[in-house]
């Protein structure tokens, strides 16, 4: 990029230099863009402290926190076994592991707490709304909740508008904003949304960035992605090598995930 001396400087000299600046700031966005993310977009479990499982995880609507199935089946166990101490004269409340609020919700108790969420800017909240106002149909309102959530940095609401912009569900197709969203997703650590572009990019003939992407998707833990990459091998699209690499980073990731307490979970 151009560094220049002076305002005077930049006015005279920038016609000459915006094409090169357009093409360097495209390099930089594919750096950030294959750089491999540290975890997956919903990071570690609060409690145990390992990652979160792309498929087992619960959210806690007093809190707005996500924990994972294994430390939430700890906490009712935890709970059943105090109810049974003969020191307790009743059963001991079922309360959240996090926040200590109660679990046990009526109908209307559960939108008051959502409400409550979504009004502190929770983004997570945010987000849970969008997705229940979008499978209701009522795409207007999801790409409201979504947009509030994804200005707030959660990484699952931009590939929510990705999915909009793609199908013009509550907002007219926009093919740059649907890949800036799928784009910002990705390098968020969300793996459906780096496996999608992997799809993406593969449909278009650019076979070596498709690798890239369901390399990455792969060494989060996406099991859909091991599948493209093992027919890729077979067509000669990636290495053996870069094959067997992808799948011990998968196993990693996934074996990451495990513990006793989830196993018995499940």
């Amino acid at each position: 990029l151009v560094r220049y001396c002076s305002d005077a400087c930049q006015r005279d000299h920038k016609s000459h230099h915006e094409e090169a600046c357009k093409i360097r700031a495209a390099e930089l966005r594919d750096e950030l863009l294959f750089q491999q993310p540290e975890s997956n977009h919903l990071g570690d479990c609060p409690i145990c402290m390992l990652p979160l499982s792309l498929d087992l995880k619960i959210v806690l609507i007093c809190c707005g926190k996500l924990i994972c199935n294994g430390c939430a089946h700890a906490n009712q166990v935890r709970e059943e076994e105090a109810s049974l101490d003969p020191f307790y004269r009743k059963p001991a409340p079922s309360r959240c592991p996090i926040c200590q609020e109660s679990l046990k919700f009526t109908p209307d108790e559960l939108e008051k707490f959502k409400m409550k969420r979504i009004k502190m800017n929770d983004p997570v909240a945010m987000n849970q709304e969008g997705i229940l106002q979008h499978n209701e149909g009522d795409y207007n309102s999801a790409f409201e909740y979504y947009t509030k959530a994804a200005e707030l940095g959660d990484v699952a609401a931009h590939f929510q508008l990705s999915l909009l912009y793609d199908d013009g569900q509550g907002v007219e197709k926009d093919e740059k904003k649907r890949l800036y969203h799928l784009e910002e997703a990705a390098i968020g650590g969300h793996p459906g949304a780096r496996h999608k572009f992997g799809c993406l990019e593969g449909m278009n003939g650019r076979t070596e960035r498709a690798a890239k992407h369901l390399i990455i998707a792969a060494s989060m833990g996406h099991d859909g992605s091991i599948k493209f990459l093992l027919d890729s091998c077979r067509s000669g699209g990636i290495s053996k090598d870069d094959l067997a690499a992808a799948l011990r980073a998968h196993k990693a990731a996934v074996d990451a995930t495990k513990s006793p307490q989830r196993e018995a979970a499940e």
